[in-house]
Order: C-alpha cells, then sequence, then structure tokens
C-alpha cells in the first residue's frame, strides 16, 4: 500500500476529484445559492494597463468601478509584470488595489507545464497573498499531426497541474479561444481533457465572445458543458466583418456585436458565483478615453445581469 508522501500528484488529484464528486452527489444544498441574491465580483483585465504604475493602476481601476483586476504575469511586453519579479511585485499590487477597496481577483500566465520556469515560486507567492485563481497559457494544435494523441498529451500536462493547485490551495483556468489551431476552441475537446478533474483545482475560464466566433448559435450547448467546470467567465463583443483576407472577428465595445446577452440570464440561473472579467480587444484609445468606454462596458454588463 503506498503511503501519502508516495503519492504522485496526479494519483492525488484523482483520489481529490472523487472525493469531490461524492461530496457534490450527497450534498447538493451545500453549493446551492438563492439566485436573486446572487452577487458577481466584475473585475477588468489590466493588460491595457502596462504602462501605469501600481498605484495609478489602483486609481484607474477605481474610477472606471470594477470590484478588481485581472492582472497578466507573463514575459516582457505580454503583460504588467513578469514572472521573475512576481515575488517582488505582486506584494505592491496588491497593497496598491487594497488601499482603494480593490483585490486582485486572478492571474494570468503562461503556464503550461509545472516543469516550467518560476512556475512554482509564482504560484506559491500567489498563494501567500490570498490570490487563489490564476489563468493557464494557450496550447496549439499542430495540424500536421493527429490530433486525438495531442489532446491525450495535453491531458497529462493538466492532470499535473491540477494536482500541484491541490497541493497549494489554488483554482487554474483554460480559457477557450478563437481560431484554426488553438486547443480549447471546439470547447468539446477542452471538454474530454477535463472532465474528470476537480473543477475546484483546474477548470475553464469560459470565454462567451471565442465562444460565439466558434460556434455562433451554440454557444448554449457550450455553456452548459462548461458549466461545472466555470472558474470565471471573460466578457467581449465582436461582429463579422469582410477584409481583403475573407471574413473576420471586429472587437467592439459590450453591446453592440453578436454575443447573446441571455447568456448572462442563464449564468443567473447557475450555481457558478466566481469572477466575471472585462476584456477590451478593441480600439479603446488611452488616458480618459479609455477609461470612459470601459465604464460604459461595465454599464453594459451591470444591465445584462439585471
Amino acid at each position: 500500500m503506498k503511503t501519502p508522501e508516495s503519492l504522485t500528484r496526479r494519483e492525488f488529484a484523482i483520489k481529490a476529484a472523487t472525493a469531490a464528486t461524492a461530496l457534490v452527489a450527497t450534498s447538493p444544498g451545500l453549493f446551492a445559492q438563492n439566485v436573486t441574491e446572487k452577487r458577481f465580483t466584475l473585475i477588468g483585465f489590466t493588460k491595457p494597463f502596462q504602462h501605469l504604475s501600481f498605484e495609478e493602476t489602483a486609481d484607474t481601476v477605481a474610477e472606471i468601478g470594477w470590484d478588481g483586476v485581472e492582472c497578466p504575469v507573463r514575459p516582457k511586453g505580454q503583460g504588467q509584470i513578469e514572472p521573475e519579479r512576481a515575488p517582488d511585485e505582486l506584494p505592491r499590487l496588491v497593497e496598491a488595489l487594497k488601499s482603494r477597496g480593490k483585490e486582485l481577483t486572478l492571474l494570468t500566465t503562461t503556464i503550461t507545464d509545472v516543469s516550467q520556469p518560476h512556475t512554482e515560486r509564482l504560484l506559491r507567492t500567489a498563494a501567500a497573498l490570498g490570490i487563489r485563481r490564476y489563468r493557464l497559457g494557450f496550447w496549439n494544435y499542430d495540424l500536421a499531426n493527429p490530433i486525438p494523441d495531442q489532446i491525450a498529451e495535453i491531458a497529462a500536462q493538466l492532470r499535473d497541474l491540477a494536482a500541484l493547485n491541490a497541493e497549494l490551495g489554488l483554482q487554474a483556468g483554460f480559457q477557450n479561444h478563437s481560431g484554426r489551431d488553438y486547443v480549447g476552441a471546439p470547447v468539446w475537446d477542452l471538454w474530454t481533457m477535463i472532465k474528470d478533474l476537480n473543477p475546484c483545482h483546474l477548470g475553464v475560464c469560459f470565454d462567451i465572445g471565442h465562444a460565439t466566433v466558434e460556434g455562433g448559435l451554440s454557444w448554449p450547448i457550450e455553456a452548459r458543458l462548461m458549466e461545472r467546470h466555470l472558474t470565471a467567465v471573460f466578457v467581449k463583443d465582436f461582429l463579422w466583418q469582410r477584409t481583403d483576407r475573407g471574413w473576420r472577428e471586429q472587437w467592439v465595445p459590450l453591446g453592440e456585436g453578436m454575443v447573446d446577452r441571455a447568456f448572462f440570464q442563464w449564468l443567473k440561473t447557475t450555481s457558478f458565483s466566481g469572477p466575471i472579467s472585462q476584456h477590451h480587444e478593441y480600439d479603446h484609445g488611452s488616458g480618459q478615453t479609455m477609461i470612459a468606454k470601459m465604464k460604459k462596458d461595465l454599464e453594459v454588463l451591470r444591465e445584462w445581469l439585471t
């Protein structure tokens, strides 16, 4: 018989997932919520704030009216904080936000494997600061090789990440993207990889914008498929536009595109109570112009949730 010390991370994750499934089955009321009392945490992705100091970021978040932020902790040029600097800089950002009554709700990372440089140190730093959620990096399919083999390989990486998260008390989310070679773009492939994992350790940052780009009218199927696995919801809007390269999605302010507000009415009927993060892929400008557009998106989101 194996002792607890000899269990692998993967075995630990499987045992934890089994226990959680049994708990849900025997105690459904434990997770039930009164829909009329539901309160989502509304946050913003601070990718556009890379040129701002932590104090300026906190002031901007307060002016827009978000409850907190989704902060990109990625290599230089991709995020607000570089992974190797996170132990020094994350506490400063957390403190700046806290002084305005705001929180650092979610980290966006490039993590796809437990063995990546800075991964464990970054995650331990997050856990020590009380940041429980983070977004994983992206995987891309090699279209010249069999897709099922790649799904199996990525699923193994996700199991190892889930086991590490179980040790640290963290929850990772896989964002569904859109594009010809993105893993998770069809959503069904992602479900096959995570369906047996404990969503407390690894689930989905469900992006209704990308799901609508990929699925069109079938987004209710993808949303319901992922309901049990939701760790966060990402919101943005788009329109199809004809270009010299054919039809392409054009990102637009929330409410001006094809994303159906019915998604948010459905979301209120679920047990999900995690953060909803605004993403702004359209040309939002800078300074007060940017702030005004993000505030307008927040007004639309709040309207859709009422």
